[in-house]
């Protein structure tokens, strides 16, 4: 959420120093952006992690209750 939010304010800093003709806030509201960009993507890329994680763990899960359950009927 908080990349969505900086990517917006510097979208609204780059247009208003575009407009103003003030290239510092035009550059501010660049690296904003960017940043804002930067954070969505890591935010994405820690969901994908974290849903490999728990995919994982399921599976483990089930190879020990297979394990378990073979060495129950020997």
């Amino acid at each position: 959420m908080a990349g969505k939010i900086e990517k917006s304010k510097g979208k609204v800093k780059e247009a208003v120093g575009s407009l103003t003709g003030n290239k510092k806030l035009e550059s501010e509201g660049k690296i904003d952006r960017r940043a804002g960009e930067a954070k969505e993507k890591i935010g994405h890329a820690k969901s994908k992690v974290e849903e490999a994680a728990e995919k994982a763990e399921r599976k483990a899960v089930k190879a020990i209750d297979k394990a378990k359950d073979a060495t129950r009927r020997k």
